[in-house]
C-alpha cells in the first residue's frame, strides 16, 4: 500500500468518525483528476467555518504529531495544520471557511486510490480554479494537466474564479486560467 495513501486514509478515517465536512485537494487530487506526479504530503481542506477552529485544531492535535513546535498558533493564524501521520507522513490541513470551500467540500466525490482506500476528492473544476488561484508555477502546469485530461466546465470555473480573485485583487489570474482552458480545449 503506498505510505501516502495510507496516511491520507488514517486522518480521513479521524475526521469521519467525528463527522466533519472534509475533501483531498493538492496533489493527492491532481493524482485523481491531471498529469501524475510526484507528491511528499497530503492536503486536505477541513470546513471549520470561522470562530470554531480551536475545538477542530485541538482535537486534531490530541490524536496526531505536530510537525512544527507552534502548530496550534501556525494553524490559528494561518488556517493551515501541520500534522503527521502514525506513518510518519506530512499531512497540511487547510481550515476552509470561505463559501467556494464548503460547496468545494460539497462537491466531493469518492476515487479508489488503490484497493480499500477510496477517499473524497474536490471536483477537476474546483482543483483546477484552486491550482490557478495558487498561482505557482508548478500550480499552472497542475492546471495544464487537469485541462488536458479531463472535460471541464468552463463557465463554473470562471464563476468561481472570479470571485476569488477579485477578493485577492488579482483579476490577471481569471485570464491566466481562460488561457489554459484555451489552449488545452
Amino acid at each position: 500500500m503506498n505510505a501516502l495513501f495510507e496516511a491520507a486514509k488514517e486522518v480521513c478515517d479521524f475526521m469521519q468518525e467525528q463527522r466533519w465536512k472534509y475533501c483531498i485537494i493538492g496533489g493527492l487530487a491532481v493524482f485523481r483528476w491531471g498529469e501524475l506526479r510526484t507528491t511528499l504530503d497530503v492536503d486536505l481542506s477541513l470546513f471549520t467555518g470561522f470562530g470554531k477552529e480551536e475545538s477542530y485544531v485541538d482535537a486534531l492535535l490530541a490524536h496526531f504529531p505536530k510537525r512544527i513546535p507552534d502548530a496550534r498558533e501556525h494553524a490559528l493564524k494561518y488556517r493551515v495544520l501541520l500534522v503527521n501521520t502514525s506513518n510518519g507522513k506530512p499531512v497540511d490541513i487547510g481550515l476552509a471557511g470561505f463559501s467556494f470551500e464548503k460547496t468545494m467540500i460539497k462537491r466531493a466525490t469518492l476515487f479508489q486510490f488503490e484497493e480499500g482506500i477510496i477517499l473524497p476528492t474536490c471536483s477537476a473544476e474546483d482543483l483546477f480554479v484552486m491550482k490557478v488561484f495558487a498561482a505557482r508555477e508548478k500550480d499552472f502546469h497542475d492546471a495544464a494537466g487537469i485541462a488536458i485530461r479531463q472535460r471541464l466546465n468552463r463557465s463554473r470555473i470562471l464563476r468561481l474564479l472570479r470571485p476569488l480573485c477579485e477578493m485577492k485583487e488579482t483579476p490577471e489570474l481569471v485570464e491566466k486560467g481562460m488561457q489554459i482552458l484555451e489552449r488545452y480545449k
